[in-house]
């Protein structure tokens, strides 16, 4: 890889902020809130004493779904907490999760022992959960429209790109192979696109492409490093998370960052937040409401 970090460095500080194992001071405040994109207004929906990460909305737009100490934990709008999703289930999940567009499915990534992170699948009705990736280490990001298609970041033989592989379990296919970590893939919600970052430039950017890996087009140019895009739900916009330092490849926690707004066919980017701590764990994966009007992510205090 083409990095100001050699190989080994790079591996540990990726694996560590992907895992979400990365120091984390002890008093840290996680404040979950959601954000309007359209006029800006914020609410605050919970805040505590602990370390939690990683919104998604449910599909319904009722509940907030968070992962904290292994588990997945309902959060209601108005701040309830709703306890913890499948608990007896799922433990060691890391913070790449998600609910599938019909909200039938949950999708999550969990560190097995011995074997770092791999995913699974459980129906929303319970059950039992079902390796879908044997090969490790593989990150999830972002599932088909039609529930068909499970997109992810992993590593394989020392390079880290984006792979799909069918939510039914099967053989995986690799999209990209760049040099550099490619990573936080996401289908649109027309599933022209799936929207990724890369490093392959010696700086993280935002990019797409089409479903099969074609037609890689890259949609930021700037010098903040620019991490997970999410495609809003009417195709026209995404939501990135901007370190505002180079991290030289990783995305680690306690950082100064912020979140814009990126029209996907202008290339036009605005701030959606002043800059605030946090970085990993603050948007990994797809949060925004299903009417398309808020986001949600998690700012951190010391």
């Amino acid at each position: 890889m083409k990095l100001n970090l050699t190989y080994l460095t790079f591996l540990i500080l990726f694996l560590s902020s992907t895992m979400g194992i990365a120091q984390v001071p002890e008093g840290i405040q996680s404040e979950l809130v959601i954000l309007n994109v359209k006029t800006g207004e914020e609410k605050q929906i919970l805040k505590e004493e602990r370390h939690f990460e990683a919104p998604n909305w449910s599909r319904d737009g009722e509940y907030l779904l968070i992962n904290s100490a292994g588990k997945l934990e309902k959060v209601a709008l108005d701040g309830t907490k709703l306890g913890q999703l499948f608990p007896d289930q799922i433990s060691r999940v890391n913070n790449d999760h998600g609910i599938s567009f019909d909200g039938e499915v949950l999708v999550f990534s969990k560190n097995d022992e011995g074997k770092s992170s791999r995913i699974y699948t459980i129906p929303m009705t319970g059950g039992e959960p079902k390796l879908i990736t044997p090969n490790y280490p593989s990150y999830w990001h972002g599932i088909s429209p039609d529930g068909q298609m499970l997109a992810y970041c992993a590593e394989r033989n020392g390079a880290w790109d984006i792979y799909v592989i069918p939510t039914v379990g099967g053989e995986e296919i690799r999209l990209t192979n760049t040099e550099g970590l490619d990573d936080g893939p996401e289908y649109s919600y027309d599933g022209k696109w799936i929207y990724f970052n890369s490093h392959r430039t010696g700086r993280m950017q935002a990019y797409r492409m089409k479903p099969d890996g074609s037609g890689q087009e890259q949609l930021t140019f700037d010098e903040l490093d620019n991490w997970f895009p999410h495609p809003s739900p009417d195709n026209k916009s995404a939501v990135i998370i901007s370190y505002l330092e180079d991290q030289k490849g990783a995305h680690p926690f306690g950082k100064d960052v912020k979140l814009r707004l990126l029209d996907v066919e202008t290339k036009e980017i605005r701030d959606l937040t002043d800059v605030f701590y946090g970085g990993q764990g603050t948007i990994n994966v797809h949060s925004w409401s299903p009417d398309g009007e808020w986001i949600a992510f998690v700012r951190y205090y010391r």
